[in-house]
């Protein structure tokens, strides 16, 4: 099906840009499937205490104590982080979560990066200052320019994530093989839709320095997030950040792989690199 909408557009674009562009921007913003719960996820799913926030669905485990805000990605869903929860109230956290705006239960299409700023306000006004904060993928961003804000947490954990805000579009039209004209219709498309014909949102939203503790986890073999993208990203938080390289995962089966687990509720823990492995150190 990508193929075929990537033809048909490339098609238009021949015509004109701005209206593949146009058309592009109607398919940007709307995720073709939501994520279901899995088999594997339903255990910790079911668990969960449901609430609604700022009309989308949120989720929270354990006792309230030590939150953990755990943010997901494009198509995803909070119970994709099932193995991170399971550890986490294990050890004492309480985390919570959320169904983007579109994605999962949630109604709606897909918001923007500054409707995810929002809710995770509101979240940190509910549950407080966060320990940690885990986040994948496109929720990367989206969890990092809330804490440039007044939301607090000790220590963050970004998995197969990205910098740079444009990505978001250049990804999109690579995969369908779009042009480079087609790429600025989108962006423009963008710009007026979402941000009020904000032409420095690319740098705006980008990841911006950071001044706190971050372990970025990123797979060689990624084929949704560019794996390049992590050095810009470390890069933006210096000497506070930490990489973990993992091989032979891919974007989405890095979010089920054990060590990557156990490393991640490990940082969150602080615990010593030599402890990251070992959950009940």
């Amino acid at each position: 099906m990508t193929q075929a909408v990537g033809a048909g557009l490339r098609t238009v674009a021949v015509v004109s840009p701005e209206v593949a562009g146009r058309l592009a921007f109607e398919l940007w913003r709307r995720p073709l499937r939501r994520g279901k719960v899995r088999a594997t996820e339903l255990e910790v799913h079911r668990k969960a205490r449901v609430d609604i926030v700022d009309g989308v669905v949120t989720y929270a485990w354990g006792d309230g104590k030590r939150p953990v805000l755990l943010v997901h990605g494009w198509r995803s869903r909070a119970s994709r982080f099932a193995r991170f929860i399971e550890q986490l109230v294990d050890l004492g956290y309480s985390p919570v979560s959320y169904d983007a705006p579109g994605h999962g239960d949630s109604p709606g299409r897909a918001g923007t990066i500054l409707d995810h700023e929002r809710i995770i306000n509101q979240l940190a006004t509910q549950y407080g200052a966060f320990d940690g904060v885990i986040a994948h993928s496109l929720g990367v961003p989206f969890a990092l320019y809330a804490l440039r804000g007044d939301v607090h947490a000790e220590r963050v954990v970004t998995i197969s994530g990205f910098a740079e805000f444009g990505y978001l579009a250049d990804a999109f039209c690579r995969g369908l093989g779009l042009t480079a004209r087609t790429n600025q219709a989108l962006r423009r498309r963008i710009e007026r839709k979402l941000f009020g014909g904000d032409p420095e949102i690319w740098t705006k939203y980008s990841v911006a320095q950071g001044d706190i503790d971050l372990l970025s986890i990123h797979n060689d073999e990624d084929d949704v997030v560019d794996p390049a993208q992590a050095p810009i990203l470390l890069s933006r938080y210096g000497d506070r950040a930490t990489y973990r390289q993992t091989n032979g995962l891919g974007h989405r089966r890095i979010m089920i792989d054990p060590d990557v687990v156990a490393e991640a509720v490990a940082f969150v823990r602080n615990s010593d690199v030599a402890e990251r492995l070992d959950l009940g150190a």
